[in-house]
Order: structure tokens, then C-alpha cells, then sequence
């Protein structure tokens, strides 16, 4: 597996921008404008980016908020108009998109950047909705050349990219992949937005009008079209974990990143074999706490799939869309995971993954940026062809070394 970077495709190097942030007026849109005005400023002179969004006055208050010049440019489009989406991606090279429930106002979009060769990066968490598109976009984005990355945030970067270091470490070592990986989440420090829990809401509320939804959520292998491994650890219960030499409980984003750490292995041409066993749990510091966690994660899942029950929630405890934690919580959040398995001959190998903010919004607006400028500078389509991709299949250890740079994260082999 390469680490260095190839030459950059001069594809649709004739359009007006390089990059088009849709959703900028959202919570974490904000946030990844603010990275990129840190990154490259306004002036258009290293990148070329504007922002794009439904509403203009909204578009013209965050640039002076942000502290941006006028010459920034702004796009006013909204997600539930294919025309205005199909005007929008003719004009980029890369969009990245934060505007969520993807199931709900993703398809016209992601759909648009398919057919017009225009790569694009999201946060989607919602594996339903993904595996109805990935075999709709397929085609059509291979045939333009476009590169269809869902899940570059913390759903699910630093999951797929853990499993591939370490993946990549043991077969350097050792000459072979292992046959099952451990991911343990060992810290997670950090708030929750409400567009994050719109999401959750939206995937809760559909599969109660689709019992074949409830069946794709459990299924590990649901974004592997045409295959099936073998069975899969448990998730929902309390478990001592021997190779952890700790009890764990469940984790609440198990069911997204598990399903795209398989399709990173099947995209790959199995690497680590058609065999292949991963499962994510929470580390905890006792046996009582993860039965704790345990139940209350059985708890929340049967409450919030109580309609009246969720309505009450949504409108009264959980945060509204566009709000989530302040600047001094994503500073200080951070987040620690492990990924461990035994090679064929007994030695145990352990990647440990860091990141500096907060995971779901500090964090993740560096890590969709950065995937957005992976695909736009250092992955061209001799490396990566038009299609739908994880970002560990499309970009691998591209990726890892550019979120290392610039990004916070950390990617490491310890004893």
C-alpha cells in the first residue's frame, strides 16, 4: 500500500472553484468554513472556495461574522431543488457537504455530483440511506469519473483509518493481515449537535415505517453489495474483552462504522480476507459500569423508537438543528481509540488512534475538510476512478498522513 501522494487529476481544473461548502450556515458547515478561512483565507489565491447555501442573507451574515472579505464567494441553492444542485456541482471540483439527514435532503445533490464528474465528501451516518444510493450512484459516477466519499467525519475516519494502519502495520511485521480486529473506544470527550441527533431521529422514525430498514441497521455487511462474511461479535451487551484485558459496553456508533470498515475490505479486493471479524465497543473502567451502559442503551433504543415518546424528546430535552456545544467544549473535548488483534503466531499488535477537539464537531470539521483536499490535491483517478468509496479505500494512508499534518490526529503502533 503506497503512502505517497499521486500526481492530482487535471480534471475540471476549467471550473470556477475547487471547493463548494453546501450547508455553511449549519453548525458544523460554520465550523468548516472557519477552518478553511484559517487554511487558506478568502482571497482565492491557494484554494478556490465559496460557500453555498438556501438562503443568501444567512450566507452574507455568517462571511461578516467569520470576519471574511467580500469577495468570498456565496452560492444561494437549496437541497430539495435538482436544478439549482445540478447548476451548483458544474462549478466545483470537490463539495463538501454538511447538510443532514441525508436521507432527507442528500439525494438530489450527491446524485448531481455523480452524473457531472464533481467529487464529493459528507457526514453521513446513516447506513440505510447509503446502501439504497451506493448502487444508484455507482454507475453513473463511474462513467463521469466523479468520487462519491460518504462518512468523512468521526463517522467514520478514524475507525476505518485505525483498522487500515493497523492492518497495514501487521502486514508489514508479519507478512499477513489479522484475522480479527478489536476497536475500543478508550476516551471520548465531547458534546452532541442537534443535526447529529436529527439524523439518529430521521433513521429511527424510517425504520419504523420499513421493517427492511431494522434489518439493514444489523446487518454488518449492509454496504457490501453482492457479499456476506462471516458472523459478527455482538454489540448491545456488557462483555469483558480479553485481548482489551477490560469489560466494555456497548457503543453507540458500532452500527455505522462497522458497516464501513467491511466495505473498505471489500472495496480493497479483501485484504484481510473474506473472513474477516471487527467489532467496536466502549472501554469502560468496571464490570457494573458496562452493564450500565448496557441497559441504558437497550432503554434509549426502545423509548426513541415510541413515536410520541421521540416527539417529546425532540422538543423538549435533545438539542434543535444548528445548535450543539460551544467553542470551549470542542477545544477541550478529545478522544482515544484502540484497535488490537493477534497475529497468526500469538503476538498481540495495538494501534492507538488520538484526536485533539472534540470528535464530533472540533475534530470532525478538520477530517471532511481534509478528506475534500486529499481527494482534490493528492488522489487522482489513476489511484482512486469514479465510484463509491470509504475514505479508507479511497484515500487510505493518503488520508492518515494529511490528517496527521494538518488536522490533529494521531496515528500510532504501541506496546
Amino acid at each position: 500500500m503506497s503512502t505517497a501522494p499521486t500526481r492530482p487529476s487535471d480534471r475540471s481544473t476549467d471550473r470556477p472553484f475547487d471547493i463548494i461548502l453546501f450547508g455553511a450556515t449549519g453548525f458544523t458547515g460554520r465550523l468548516v468554513a472557519e477552518y478553511l478561512l484559517a487554511r487558506f483565507g478568502d482571497q482565492g489565491q491557494t484554494l478556490r472556495w465559496a460557500m453555498a447555501g438556501r438562503s443568501l442573507p444567512k450566507l452574507e451574515a455568517l462571511r461578516s461574522e467569520l470576519g471574511a472579505s467580500h469577495t468570498l464567494p456565496l452560492i444561494e441553492a437549496d437541497a430539495g431543488d435538482a436544478g439549482a444542485m445540478t447548476q451548483l456541482v458544474a462549478q466545483a471540483r470537490v463539495v463538501i457537504t454538511t447538510v443532514g439527514p441525508y436521507q432527507r435532503h442528500g439525494e438530489a445533490l450527491v446524485m448531481a455530483c455523480a452524473r457531472a464528474g464533481t467529487d464529493y465528501v459528507d457526514l453521513c451516518g446513516e447506513p440505510a440511506w447509503m446502501a439504497k444510493m451506493i448502487p444508484l450512484l455507482q454507475g453513473p459516477a463511474a462513467d463521469s469519473g466523479a468520487r462519491i466519499v460518504f462518512s468523512c467525519g468521526f463517522d467514520s475516519v478514524p475507525f476505518d483509518l485505525g483498522v487500515l494502519y493497523l492492518q497495514h502495520a501487521a502486514t508489514q511485521l508479519t507478512g499477513a493481515p489479522l484475522a480479527q480486529v478489536h476497536g475500543r473506544v478508550k476516551v471520548m470527550k465531547g458534546g452532541m449537535s442537534g443535526g447529529t441527533l436529527a439524523s439518529a431521529l430521521a433513521t429511527i422514525e424510517a425504520m419504523g415505517k420499513d421493517p427492511a430498514l431494522a434489518r439493514t441497521m444489523a446487518n454488518p455487511f449492509a454496504l457490501t453489495h453482492g457479499f456476506t462474511g462471516p458472523p459478527q461479535p455482538a454489540g448491545d451487551d456488557a462483555a469483558y474483552d480479553e485481548l482489551a484485558g477490560a469489560w466494555t459496553g456497548p457503543f453507540v456508533m458500532a452500527p455505522i462504522n462497522t458497516k464501513n470498515v467491511h466495505r473498505t475490505n471489500a472495496l480493497r479486493g479483501h485484504p484481510w480476507g473474506t473472513q474477516f471479524v471487527y467489532d467496536e465497543r466502549m472501554l469502560t473502567r468496571d464490570e457494573s459500569r458496562a452493564r450500565s451502559l448496557a441497559r441504558q442503551s437497550k432503554l434509549q433504543t426502545r423509548l426513541l423508537g415510541i413515536g410520541p415518546v421521540r416527539g417529546l424528546m425532540q422538543r423538549f430535552l435533545l438539542p434543535k438543528p444548528g445548535q450543539g456545544p460551544n467553542q470551549h467544549q470542542r477545544e477541550t473535548g478529545r478522544y482515544e481509540v484502540l484497535f488490537m488483534g493477534r497475529t497468526a503466531d500469538g503476538r498481540k499488535l495495538t494501534t492507538k488512534v488520538t484526536g485533539d477537539r472534540d470528535p464530533g464537531y472540533g475534530s470532525t470539521c478538520k477530517m471532511i475538510s481534509e478528506s475534500a483536499l486529499c481527494l482534490l490535491q493528492d488522489v487522482d483517478q489513476r489511484m482512486t476512478p469514479g465510484g463509491v468509496w470509504t475514505a479508507g479505500a479511497a484515500m487510505g494512508l493518503t488520508l492518515v498522513k494529511r490528517l496527521e499534518t494538518h488536522a490533529g490526529l494521531t496515528f500510532s503502533m504501541v506496546d
